[in-house]
């Protein structure tokens, strides 16, 4: 898969392209099988498929324009990851626009020109049922289709997504982690919920209290999930190491600390070494919440609290998930 920053920059194949526009927080099933219609149509009609994302999320752009960092949604997956899983759907092209000002503004009719034909020379888009574009959301999908005819490219949308009788969303997989439901995440996503980054250098605290950790920044202030968790973690060893891991931001040891993820694994892997964790880009499954993040009394409280959720974790594994 080819990444392109911006639409401007790197021009796609001149006979254009087989396109679909979305965020795509989470690349969760309901994305998965636009996807898969793109992909499908693209090889029938000779195109690469590509998709156009955006980076911030719209909703975050608008939320510091007004102060209101609350009102951003919360972020399930990373660029890093959102990009990996887009490339094991087998995507050709990825364009990655920047929301800004100017992009906010955009009205409807030069989304179409400027973006979709002269910056991305779209054959075939496929949006969603809900999909609006422009400036206020100005550009609905009667518009596009009526572009479109005139203009000569396809529009097709694709309708909600549903498992079990609920619809798929990245709202649905926003709260169901943020009711610590794995489960029913997992059902959404079709995969379990993970989170990958290289392993970077911490204050080594852990390993002083004696839980050496792994620690991975998430890069994003409001995570989708926090807490305490039991996980898996990939990229140490040839097989998946348990551990217990923590996301957010350190209450104990910071008043207002970044988001971060510390993995200590329970048994670390023969021949990697005490250093050997740094540097490695892991990916690291979240299996099960233990509990949310507490603010512990001391560093003594704080240790006990620790080995609690290690024997916690060790004996929810035991049982066999």
């Amino acid at each position: 898969m080819r990444i392109h920053r911006g639409y401007h920059q790197h021009p796609l194949p001149a006979g254009g392209c087989a396109l679909t526009i979305g965020n795509f927080d989470g690349v969760h099933r309901g994305h998965q099988a636009m996807l898969a219609l793109l992909i499908n149509e693209a090889r029938h009609r000779g195109l690469p498929s590509c998709v156009l994302t955006f980076e911030p999320h719209p909703r975050d752009h608008f939320a510091r324009r007004a102060q209101r960092l609350d009102a951003a949604p919360t972020r399930i997956t990373t660029l890093r990851d959102k990009v990996a899983e887009l490339e094991r759907c087998g995507i050709d092209h990825l364009v990655v626009a920047r929301f800004d000002d100017a992009f906010a503004g955009m009205a409807p009719q030069a989304f179409i020109g400027d973006v979709l034909q002269r910056g991305l020379g779209a054959r075939y888009v496929l949006v969603g049922d809900d999909f609006t574009f422009g400036a206020r959301r100005g550009g609905d999908y009667a518009m596009l289709d009526t572009a479109g005819a005139a203009a000569g490219f396809d529009v097709a949308r694709m309708l909600s997504y549903e498992v079990h009788g609920l619809r798929v969303s990245s709202s649905a997989v926003r709260a169901a982690l943020a009711a610590g439901d794995l489960q029913r995440a997992e059902a959404l996503l079709g995969r379990h919920y993970s989170i990958s980054g290289h392993v970077v250098r911490g204050a080594q605290l852990g390993r002083g209290l004696g839980f050496r950790t792994l620690n991975l920044r998430f890069g994003h202030p409001r995570p989708a999930a926090s807490g305490i968790f039991v996980v898996a973690v990939h990229g140490l060893a040839e097989g998946a190491v348990s551990g217990v891991a923590s996301l957010g931001v350190r209450p104990t040891i910071e008043a207002a600390g970044r988001v971060q993820l510390e993995v200590h694994c329970l048994d670390w892997p023969p021949g990697l070494g005490i250093e050997g964790g740094y540097g490695r880009c892991i990916r690291v499954e979240l299996l099960h919440k233990l509990h949310d993040e507490r603010k512990y009394a001391s560093l003594a409280a704080l240790q006990a609290g620790i080995a609690q959720d290690v024997a916690d974790a060790r004996r929810w594994l035991a049982a066999g998930r």
